[in-house]
């Protein structure tokens, strides 16, 4: 239960501590002696809106979006400000020997590097490297004797105890002014920064418990119309102010006050969750308006530096050579941890130091599972590159913005790869009569060629799992077959071909709007032998038993290839696909800062990295000649007309369609889509165009962002000759028996350059 002023001293002394207040009690007495508010004279500590923010002579708005039951600005509205982010210039400094748990001789080593700066941390330059470091060795000394220190490295203390928190704060003043000023929360009934005194039944202050009178800071307060308004940049709360907040609604002075929470991002679930149970206690006021309400002024921050010696270069997507800053997505990733784990008591971390909200979304309320490349700006020669991933919204409490480095790597560096390697490189083979051609060589030191022949494999396997007579799809192609008068299913080659992706092409750049993929199936033949044994079939029984697989199994494989999370590598790998071959047709018109790196063939600086250093073309073919010969698993089946133990093996594989769209269309269905790209390229943005998804992204020095102008011809979907300008296809085998019981044996597919080689055997 709160404590309560009771005493005449006490109460006396809490009224001389507030003598600068105007207080909320000063007014019209009613018949039971309890104080009414009037007009607007009640400013305590606060100061008129326009006057604090330099918005004089601006009128104050006639309406608010929630008096019309309006709770998130119109798309259409969403736009930016900029911020001093001034320490984010810092973010690449380093400490030597910083890792999470040094040894002593490392921790001599730190200790012996930070006995350079041995002045008070204040007395060096502001935001200096001298003073971060005397900073930090201050944070050290304190933690000396703590094993469980709050951060484990430089780096983390550096982001999260330094950079972040000043951030916030300018971050927050900035969003501050920026509602005011959108709003029109101006003219004398607008205080900002207000102390408002919480007071009992009795008129008696409330006290905190700490035995201190109860006051709430509201960031704007409108007495005439009873509005409390708290402001919040990101999506969150100051949980510090819930008690508050109830004791507020609870005083009888304010029972037809509202408390409004304005975020500039979707509000949490947390905050959503906390909003709706303050609510549901605080009521409704005497004109049925509920006392508790939000409101979304998305607005998306521009950090606002200039970069330095110690700012990180952006690891994605840059030419070599280049030191472009970090943008939005490179920051973002920077916090996303590898594990499940690690990132969960990374936000827990950071939630337990932010108890006022002032985060925005960080890489918690990103969905790495789903980041796939979006957007790639004009080639500009000595400008960089813009670009934009995509990836779904999470919320930070999900625990999915665990794998961002990882996945936003090997999209910049098969983007490299596919600019790198001659298109006559771009194919992958698993054919078991084949062990010599399963890919080229130097694509097959690449994480791009990896991703290709595992997803092949991994088709192979999912096709065979939708072939099992036992499960519903296997059982409609097996009652199928039957009814054909069929003993056996055809020998069939799976192949990925590049369907019209939708993109949008013009001066600003190249925007990815979807690239699907897609199985072709046509009938093969192989020399190595089935597990199962050999089943002749007519011409006509070929046929019927192809048609019979592609109308029944291909669909459910390329919905897998298209949605499955096995397959997302693979995705993302294609779309920096489309990307690559947009750059390429731009450096043929006039060479930029990627013209050295087109059709190289020098990729070593984009191997194969960790956990896959060690990964060869040669153990993927012979996990498939394993699969092939011996089967995965088994099943009781009838094949040829003879009762047996069936083995099973399998192939299925995607591709991506992709076609241009009209400026019109264009405009219809993505009309934010350039605005929220140009920002994405400084910082994680909300896509107006689709609210469960971010853009984030990074780019090269500043000039003219993505807006939308003629459109332009799309990379080729690939027509199946190899022009060289074409988009991926595949071309490998799937082998496929089916009777009473169907059996799939084998099957190969791969994105690549489609060439017709029918000598070589690359395509069987």
């Amino acid at each position: 239960m709160t404590d309560r002023i009771s005493t005449p001293v006490q109460r006396h002394r809490w009224f001389l501590t507030r003598a600068c207040l105007a207080l909320a009690c000063a007014g019209i007495m009613t018949v039971s002696g309890l104080p009414t508010l009037q007009g607007s004279a009640h400013a305590a500590s606060g100061m008129r809106c326009d006057e604090k923010y330099g918005l004089d002579g601006q009128s104050p708005a006639s309406s608010l979006p929630w008096d019309k039951g309006v709770t998130q600005r119109p798309e259409d509205q969403w736009d930016t400000y900029s911020y001093d982010a001034q320490r984010q210039a810092m973010d690449g400094l380093t400490l030597p020997d910083d890792v999470a748990n040094p040894n002593a001789q490392q921790l001599a080593a730190q200790k012996k590097f930070l006995e350079q700066f041995p002045k008070a941390y204040d007395e060096y330059p502001d935001n200096s490297r001298e003073r971060i470091y005397a900073r930090y060795r201050d944070y050290l000394l304190k933690n000396e004797s703590n094993p469980k220190r709050l951060y484990k490295t430089f780096g983390k203390w550096l982001s999260n105890a330094y950079i972040l928190p000043n951030l916030n704060n300018h971050r927050g003043d900035v969003y501050e002014r920026k509602v005011v000023e959108d709003l029109g929360l101006v003219g004398e009934d607008w205080l900002c920064q207000e102390d408002v005194p919480i007071l009992d039944e009795n008129g008696n202050p409330v006290l905190d418990a700490k035995g201190k009178p109860m006051v709430r800071r509201f960031d704007a307060v409108n007495y005439k119309k009873n509005l409390f308004l708290e402001f919040k940049a990101g999506g969150g709360r100051d949980t510090n102010q819930d008690k508050p907040n109830k004791a507020f609604l609870e005083d009888p002075q304010r029972k037809n006050a509202r408390i409004g929470y304005v975020n500039g991002q979707e509000k949490t679930s947390a905050t959503t969750k906390y909003l709706n149970r303050l609510g549901a206690t605080a009521g409704v006021d005497d004109e049925q308006q509920p006392r508790v309400f939000s409101y979304e002024h998305i607005a998306d921050s521009v950090p606002d530096y200039t970069p330095g010696k110690y700012t990180k270069a952006d690891p994605y997507l840059e030419p070599p050579g280049e030191n472009i800053p970090e943008g939005g997505a490179a920051q973002v990733v920077d916090g996303s941890e590898p594990t499940p784990e690690e990132m969960g008591q990374e936000q827990q971390l950071l939630d337990e130091q932010d108890p006022e909200g002032l985060n925005i979304r960080g890489p918690g309320g990103v969905d790495f599972s789903t980041i796939q490349l979006s957007y790639v700006g004009k080639p500009v020669k000595g400008q960089g590159l813009n670009y934009a991933f995509s990836a779904a919204k999470a919320d930070e409490d999900a625990n999915l913005g665990w794998g961002g480095k990882a996945k936003a790597q090997l999209i910049s560096d098969s983007f490299s790869t596919w600019l790198a390697l001659t298109p006559d490189k771009f194919w992958v083979n698993l054919n078991p009569d084949q062990p010599d051609t399963v890919m080229d060589a130097t694509f097959g030191k690449t994480d791009a060629g990896r991703v290709l022949l595992q997803a092949d494999l991994a088709m192979k396997h999912d096709y065979a799992r939708d072939l099992d007579p036992r499960k519903p799809l296997g059982k409609k192609l097996s009652d199928a077959m039957r009814q054909a008068g069929l003993p056996c299913g055809s020998v069939e080659r799976n192949w990925i071909v590049p369907e019209p992706a939708q993109v949008r092409a013009d001066s600003g750049g190249l925007y990815i709007l979807s690239a699907p993929l897609k199985v072709n199936s046509v009938a093969a033949t192989l020399k190595t032998p089935s597990p199962n044994g050999n089943c002749d079939l007519t011409a006509d029984q070929r046929k019927t038993s192809q048609q019979l697989v592609q109308s029944l199994i291909i669909p459910d494989i390329e919905h897998k290839v298209n949605t499955a999370p096995q397959y997302a590598d693979l995705r993302r790998v294609y779309t920096a696909r489309v990307a690559a071959e947009y750059v390429r047709q731009q450096d043929a018109q006039s060479p930029g800062d990627y013209h050295k790196v087109i059709n190289s063939n020098d990729v070593h600086r984009w191997p194969l990295r960790s956990p896959n250093t060690s990964w060869t073309p040669r153990q993927t073919w012979e996990d498939y000649v394993k699969s092939f010969t011996k089967g995965d698993y088994s099943f009781p089946c009838e094949y040829n007309g003879q009762t047996k133990i069936c083995v099973m093996g399998g192939v299925d594989f995607s591709k991506a369609p992709k076609k241009n769209v009209s400026q019109a269309q264009f405009t219809k269905q993505h009309k934010n889509l350039p605005r929220t790209a140009k920002t994405a390229t400084r910082t994680m943005a909300d896509d107006a165009d689709n609210r469960s998804m971010l853009l984030l992204g990074g780019g090269g020095r500043p000039h003219a962002g993505p807006t939308p102008s003629r459109p332009a011809t799309p990379p080729s979907t690939g027509s199946g000759k190899g022009s060289g300008g074409d988009l991926a296809a595949t071309g490998t085998n799937v082998l496929t028996f089916s009777g009473i019981g169907i059996v799939l044996l084998g099957a190969g597919a791969a994105l690549m350059w489609w060439r017709r080689q029918a000598a070589s055997g690359r395509r069987g």
